[in-house]
């Protein structure tokens, strides 16, 4: 893929739960080859789209295309070109992380000696070769992130999904993350993955879509997106208006020991 090539085209994409529109027709195009965060405040309606967009949860109107494939129409071949490490991630618990990947490499269909190769060296670069034959139940927060992360990287797909990767992770594994998705993207492939902590996203990312209420504030390259605010933490803050919402001054009676 060239960088102007697109990974991920949507058009049209709804999402309702009862009264509540999660997702309000939403268009987009994302560029292959990018390091691409999908950010906003919580209850933008970000995990409703990465679910959409990944076959996880179906849409009430609206299509996606991924490499070129209808999602809807050819899930087969989208799902075999992308890896997925969704929100509250579930996993096998009773494996031991080197048996969940020896498993889900087994549903990919890769040959088994493919499979323990590619596994020894994502639990080495992932630091979790000495818990390899621990059960999944017991391992942290952080471990349990980067043992799904191999998972979803094991057969190698074009593009990466992750919703939150970060939440919950120690600094340690957090580096160790970035950098197996750094080295990700440097090969060509993409990354979409959805964030509402600003730092993070202006660190890692080439490419922002900005998300609010069900709807795209504003998508395009950092700098683009950022323009002439001193960081993208601003730029947000006023694409989402955050800026007319009550002051915390109004709390007068807060604090000093004041009843």
């Amino acid at each position: 893929m060239t960088v102007d090539t697109v990974a991920v085209r949507v058009r049209g994409l709804w999402k309702r739960f009862g009264e509540q529109t999660a997702v309000a027709g939403i268009d987009l195009d994302l560029p292959a080859g990018r390091f691409i965060g999908l950010v906003g405040p919580n209850g933008a309606g970000k995990t409703t789209t990465l679910s959409m967009l990944t076959g996880l949860l179906r849409p009430d109107a609206g299509t996606v295309e991924v490499v070129g494939h209808d999602l809807w129409h050819d899930p087969t071949e989208v799902k075999a070109r992308i890896g997925v490490l969704p929100e509250g991630l579930r996993l096998f618990e009773r494996l031991s992380g080197r048996e969940l990947l020896a498993y889900t490499g087994r549903l990919r269909g890769l040959p088994g000696a493919e499979v323990d190769k590619r596994a020894t060296q994502l639990l080495d670069v992932l630091d979790l070769a000495g818990a390899q034959h621990k059960l999944v139940v017991d391992y942290s927060t952080g471990m349990r992130k980067k043992i799904g992360l191999a998972a979803a990287l094991l057969h190698n797909p074009e593009i990466l999904f992750l919703d939150e990767p970060f939440e919950g992770v120690d600094p340690v594994s957090a580096q160790t993350i970035r950098g197996v998705l750094e080295r990700y993207t440097a090969s060509g492939a993409t990354v979409v993955f959805s964030s509402h902590v600003m730092e993070l996203v202006e660190s890692l990312c080439d490419w922002v879509a900005v998300m609010a209420a069900g709807r795209i504030r504003a998508h395009g390259p950092l700098a683009e997106v950022r323009g002439a605010a001193p960081s993208l933490q601003q730029a947000f803050l006023e694409l989402v208006g955050a800026h007319g919402r009550a002051a915390v001054s109004d709390l007068d009676w807060l604090g000093g020991g004041a009843r």
